[in-house]
């Protein structure tokens, strides 16, 4: 049933006071026209309840930007959208068509740190967000008195003589829901093992992210990677204004699941609206995602906070190879996914998130 204006609606008593559910929300697809986005379709979704959200076909199903009210939850880099064709594979390219954004895709045969791994070049976070989706489809249905809008689409990561891997993703909402679901399956459809890494490289950005914004997790101890994630690493969840000169400070962390394995975090700033306060979580099966990055970025303009949970470090493949963490998909396997992305509307909400995060780091 869907929650609107404060009220819950059947199907029959919502259709008799609306021609249309574009009315009050739905999904809608056009296409980007200016600069180095031109020719991407975007994929719209309205829930009703004031949460909006882009998809884009074009980069890997991922999401470019999402609002609350007209309030952003993400960070928005200053390349804008960015057609695939843009891409640069090799070093520190990929950062020329880094959007920002909610959901950035990373894979799926590396992520983290550009590496050579048994003779091949990898770029930093792979090329994942840079393929186009194929066999799109997106729509809305009633099924009973919910009303569920969806975007579906495929990425195959395949060459001649190598890899041939296929991402099927599936994103969903309901009419009055202030959150969506991912689910991804990653199937390796060729004839030999391939190693396969995965990252959601969640970007948080003003207003959830600003001077004494927090990160709420059940983590049971958070590792600074690398000599600059050491300054200050006991407010590794705590935020700083822009800072002049400030240095991404990077830390991995070993979260305590709930009951059902589900591991869920947030961010979120109390002080928002005069003390009303806004945010947004990010919850998700551990067995699926065991390992989880959070990324400090307090400066100026590159002003973000990335939630990042994967089945890998970020240390490049190599790495993650001679440490004994990479993952492989053997011919005819599959790895499945399971996001949930919402609103934390008030300080209500993030109030009770914190305490059932207490519980659970006690």
């Amino acid at each position: 049933m869907a929650k609107l204006f404060g009220e819950e609606f059947t199907r029959e008593r919502l259709m008799k006071r609306i021609g249309d559910v574009s009315q009050v929300g739905g999904v809608k697809v056009s296409e980007l026209k200016d600069g180095r986005e031109k020719g991407m379709e975007m994929i719209e979704f309205r829930t009703g309840s004031g949460f909006n959200f882009r998809v884009l076909p074009g980069r890997c199903m991922d999401i470019s930007l999402a609002e609350y009210n007209g309030i952003p939850l993400c960070w928005r880099s200053p390349t804008g959208e960015v057609a695939p064709e843009y891409y640069e594979e090799r070093g520190l390219g990929w950062l020329r068509s880094f959007y920002g954004g909610l959901l950035v895709t990373c894979g799926l045969r590396q992520i983290g740190q550009p590496c050579e791994d048994e003779g091949e070049e990898l770029g930093l976070h792979g090329r994942i967000s840079n393929i186009r989706a194929e066999n799109v489809s997106a729509d809305g249905e009633w099924r009973g008195d919910d009303y569920v809008m969806w975007a579906a689409g495929r990425m195959a990561e395949a060459a001649v003589f190598g890899e041939n891997l296929c991402l099927r993703r599936r994103i969903e909402s309901r009419l009055g829901d202030m959150c969506f679901t991912v689910h991804d399956i990653v199937e390796n459809l060729g004839h030999e093992t391939v190693p396969h890494m995965m990252l959601y490289h969640i970007n948080g950005g003003f207003p959830v992210v600003d001077e004494g914004s927090e990160l709420i997790s059940a983590s049971l101890k958070a590792v600074p990677r690398g000599e600059e994630a050491e300054k200050e690493k006991e407010q590794y969840n705590k935020f700083l204004p822009p800072t002049p000169g400030f240095k991404e400070r990077c830390y991995y962390h070993d979260i305590q699941p709930d009951e059902e394995g589900i591991i869920t975090v947030a961010l979120a700033n109390k002080r928002f609206g005069n003390g009303q306060g806004f945010g947004f979580y990010v919850s998700y099966p551990k067995k699926e995602l065991p390992h989880f990055v959070e990324w400090k970025m307090n400066g100026e303009g590159t002003y973000v906070v990335g939630v990042e949970p994967g089945n890998a470090l970020v240390e490049g493949r190599s790495v993650e190879r001679k440490e004994g963490r990479l993952q492989f998909l053997e011919p005819g396997e599959k790895s499945e996914y399971h996001l949930t992305i919402g609103v934390l509307p008030s300080n209500k909400e993030i109030s009770a998130l914190e305490e059932r995060t207490a519980r659970l780091s006690k």
